[in-house]
Order: C-alpha cells, then structure tokens, then sequence
C-alpha cells in the first residue's frame, strides 16, 4: 500500500491547478457571504428602524386619541377618575347600600308617557315588567305626579314632568344613550295598550333569539284600532317582518325591500336594543313631535339588515285601544274655547 506524500502532490502541475480552484472558489463564496450579510444586516436594521418608527407613531396617535377622543371638558381630568355612562339607578339618602349591598341592577327600561286620565291601563302595563328586570320611567305630559303615589310601585319609578310634550320630546332629552347605556332594551311605550296577552320576559326571550334590534308586539287584529296591516297579529306565527299586499296602491310582494312592507315598527310601542337606542337618538330632532315619519328612516338604525333586524313579535302581543293621549284632546279642548264666538 502506497502512502500519500504531500510534498509529490503540490509539487504535481494538476494538483496546483485544482488547489488554486478550489482557493478561488472558497474566496468568492466566503466574499459572496461576508457581502451578503452586510446588506442582510443593513436591511434587518433599516426595517427594524422602521418598525419602531411606525410603532412609536401608533403609539402616539393612541396616547393621543386618549386625550382628543375623550368627552369636551374631560380633557384634564385622569383616566382612572373618567366615568362616562351612568344609569337611572335611584340612590335614596336613608339607606345604607354599603352595609345592605347592592341588588343586581335592573336591566331593561320601560319608558312611558303618561296622562292622569290613563292611570289604570299604566297602572297594568307596569305590573306586568318585573321590577327586578326594569327599570319604570314615567313621561308625566299633563303636571300632575302626586296622584300617582297611590300606586304600589309609584315610589320606585321615575317621575319626569313637562306639560303638553310629548314622550319624543322626552325621550331626547332624558334618555341620552350615555344614560341608558346599561339597559339591554328599551320600551318606549304609548299609554293607551291591553297587555293581558303580554309577557315582557317571553318577549325578550324572543326577540335574542330571532336577532330582533328594532321590534314591537303584535297588534290583536280584533280588538285594536289598527293603522298599519303590518303591525297585526298573525295567529300560529311567533313573529314576522313582511306583509304581502296585491291589490291598490302600495304593493307589498317578495321583492319588496323597503318600509312599510318590510322592516317596519310602529312608532306607538318600540322596543329598542341597546345599539339600536344609541343610533335612533341621535336621529330624533329636537323639535319631533308625534315622531311621523321617524318609523321610515329607523333601517339605518337596525345594526345590519333591516329586513332581518326588524320585526313585529305575533307570540307575544298587545292591544291598542286608541284613546285620546300625549294631550291631544286637551289641546283640541283649549282651541275650541279659544274660537271667537
């Protein structure tokens, strides 16, 4: 066996020739690396420069925004001492809620305007909201609140009184979405509705399940003056959100897309989600009255699709007596004497 003698190999013209290749080869790929990380680095570095550049940016417009974005006048104040919403939680001055604890805050709200004259038919409508689940606010449109405290639950509602306004009129100016924020639903009722056929839990059971934002009871067909067909009970049905009309002006079909053949609540009894309330506020106007018209603009408020979000509850439903409220006849009453003879 022969050994391998280095001296032979370098001394060999072939074996220079490959070593200096092989020399060659090892430099220019050594170079190419030594080159390429240099670059790579610089690049790692300018991106790296770059992403701290944007975060820093984006952590300016955040702590920016928490100034900017927060409420006028709020500006000085520190976060932690910031509270936005409220509630209409009442806190009496004789009782102790530190060493009683606090119930469980109701989680709806029942709004209502009412008139002296209907205190039997409201006296109804309130003992059918569980007061562990709503909270009962009274829109008293005629003055008159003392009559009232005979009622059993008088003492815990709400009592808001201004003479001859409407619940429109009250609603926007003591219903501010910041105020309401922590009630799931609104009922914003008219005065003159038969609920011996109405349960506001089965209701709100309801309306979660088939995704209602904007909704109202049935109208009983029967026994209620109704003006539009869509708002009537349909029998074997738990809920609805289209009428189908083929005769006369106003056609209502499947491709209806549009109020009031589809998506559509009456103005007497909404009932309204959260989300829904805080859209629908800001489009009442200061001077709404009767709130016509109002009813053909709440899709925008309908949180997605209005021909989904929007509908009339037949399982659950109410009647509407058509008596003179929100004091009309008063009104009527005052311009007839105020005839010249």
């Amino acid at each position: 066996m022969k050994s391998f003698n280095c001296a032979s190999a370098v001394s060999d013209p072939k074996s220079r020739s490959c070593l200096c290749s092989l020399f060659v080869v090892a430099s220019l790929i050594c170079g190419a690396y030594f080159i390429s990380s240099g670059f790579i680095a610089k690049e790692y570095k300018d991106r790296l420069s770059r992403w701290e550049a944007i975060n820093m940016l984006q952590n300016s417009k955040f702590e920016m925004c928490k100034i900017r974005c927060r409420p006028p006048g709020s500006e000085a104040l520190p976060q932690g001492i910031m509270v936005n919403t409220s509630n209409l939680e009442m806190r009496p001055l004789w009782s102790d809620t530190v060493k009683n604890g606090n119930p469980a805050p109701s989680a709806n709200l029942l709004a209502v305007a009412v008139g002296i004259k209907q205190k039997e038919i409201v006296d109804q409508i309130v003992k059918k909201f569980p007061s562990r689940d709503f909270i009962v606010m009274l829109f008293h449109y005629d003055g008159i609140v003392d009559e009232w405290r005979d009622l059993e639950w008088s003492d815990r509602a709400i009592h808001v009184s201004a003479v001859n306004q409407t619940k429109w009129w009250f609603a926007k100016r003591f219903l501010h979405p910041d105020i309401v924020a922590e009630y799931k639903y609104i009922f914003l009722w008219d005065e003159d509705l038969g609920v011996d056929n109405f349960d506001p839990r089965q209701y709100l059971s309801i309306i979660e399940d088939e995704g209602l934002e904007i909704s109202q009871p049935a109208l009983d067909p029967v026994k209620s003056e109704v003006h539009h067909q869509i708002t009537a009970r349909r029998r074997n049905s738990r809920s609805h959100r289209r009428i189908y009309k083929f005769k006369g002006s106003g056609r209502c079909d499947d491709r209806s897309t549009a109020p009031p053949c589809i998506g559509w609540v009456e103005m007497m009894a909404p009932v309204f989600s959260r989300a829904a309330w805080r859209c629908a506020w800001y489009m009442i106007q200061n001077d709404l009255i009767h709130a016509w018209g109002l009813d053909m603009q709440l899709g925008y408020c309908a949180q997605g699709d209005r021909m989904k979000n929007v509908g009339v509850v037949d399982a659950q439903y109410i009647v509407h007596l058509g008596l003179p409220i929100l004091g009309v006849m008063a009104e009527n009453e005052v311009s007839f004497h105020q005839k010249p003879m």
